[in-house]
């Protein structure tokens, strides 16, 4: 078996599914990418058995056949190329595998292809076709709070839930909640999911800035995505997902409107002088009148500022954990923000003041039990 490609293409297509690869597989075959060449066309798979990754790319060759090629040691050599002309040639006996240079060879020991999982069939249920730039923002807009809780697998993914009307995206990790609604996406029939993390990363890492358009299928078990010359097919989190909808209290007289870029500028100065475990932060809230502080009385740091604001409703104090503060507001992409509370001990929801068309984000975050300074 024997195909030419330009290294520089070949690069850009593995490093495209490469990040499925997991260090320590399971199986040692998943450490490999699988070659499939069906004369001018070579599809590359990439696996870890719960996400399966591939791409097509043209190459010059008059071959079938395919081959396991290591793909660490594939992409090094890849990488230390310049841009030229490569001659693969597989010796389907052994499976040994010369790469030809212009001015080098290169030898690996590939495996027997039999030995790669198959990859699972689409047998889908539901179908939904969007830009690739709505799918980049439902995924950057939610990814961030996912827990990382292995014993609530529910959290580690992303739920999906589509209806005629409009699909909602929610993340969670107990402390803090977000709700991404698109009102441009619709199915004739209601369906949920969680998507894991690790496959919405990777597809967020591959998906292309504008607005090619995504296929996606649904089964029971798994997702399909396929837009341009990629696919990938992920198997879906089988848990229930905390009922979300009773978290987001309604009712939140206390509100506080704020320019969020002076906003998050002064939570980042403030949480340098918390605590470094629990980053707890104090807003206290008077008429148009904001105050930020901070302490760590392990050693007696201790900041504030204050902030000119627009704020209604009564005086207050309320903690929050600044890390989390910080990471939301860093995904807003408008200028001024809303804090919606109702009181010190129940969640404040953070929503852009400024909203895109077809587009609703809630940000839910929990309160922290405030230290009294001494």
């Amino acid at each position: 078996m024997k195909f030419v490609v330009s290294s520089s293409v070949l690069l850009k297509q593995l490093s495209s599914v490469n990040g499925v690869i997991a260090n320590n597989p399971i199986v040692p075959i998943l450490e490999n990418f699988l070659f499939q060449l069906d004369k001018n066309l070579l599809t590359v798979t990439a696996s870890d058995l719960q996400t399966v990754m591939i791409t097509t790319l043209e190459v010059d060759s008059a071959d079938t056949g395919a081959i396991a090629v290591p793909a660490r040691l594939l992409l090094d050599t890849l990488r230390g190329l310049p841009d030229q002309p490569v001659t693969f040639k597989v010796d389907k006996d052994t499976f040994g595998t010369e790469i030809v240079t212009e001015n080098g060879r290169y030898k690996l020991s590939g495996e027997n292809p039999i030995d790669f999982p198959k990859v699972p069939q689409v047998s889908k249920s539901l179908s939904v076709q969007l830009p690739a730039e709505v799918l980049g923002a439902a995924i950057a807009n939610t990814i961030f709070a996912v827990s990382s809780d292995d014993l609530r697998p529910a959290m580690t993914g992303v739920y999906v839930q589509l209806t005629s009307e409009y699909s909602n995206f929610v993340a969670t990790d107990g402390h803090r909640l977000i709700r991404y609604r698109r009102m441009d996406i619709k199915t004739d029939s209601d369906s949920t999911m969680i998507i894991p993390r690790k496959a919405l990363n990777l597809l967020k890492s591959s998906l292309p800035s504008d607005d090619t358009t995504v296929t996606a299928d649904f089964s029971a078990s798994n997702a399909f995505f396929s837009f341009n010359n990629i696919k990938m097919i992920c198997r879906l989190i089988d848990e229930r997902f905390p009922d979300y909808e009773n978290a987001i209290p309604q009712n939140n007289p206390n509100v506080l409107t704020i320019n969020k870029g002076e906003l998050l500028g002064s939570l980042k100065r403030i949480s340098i002088y918390s605590n470094k475990t629990t980053h707890q932060i104090r807003l206290k809230l008077a008429k148009n009148d904001l105050v930020i502080s901070a302490e760590d009385l392990d050693y007696s740091n201790e900041a504030n500022e204050k902030l000119m604001c627009d704020y209604e409703g009564d005086e207050m104090e309320i903690g929050f954990n600044a890390k989390f503060l910080i990471e939301m507001l860093s995904n807003v992409n408008s200028n001024m923000i809303a804090l919606e509370m109702s009181a010190p001990n129940r969640a404040g929801l953070i929503v852009p003041a400024d909203k895109k068309e077809d587009e609703d984000i809630l940000m839910l975050v929990m309160p922290v039990m405030l230290n009294s300074y001494a």
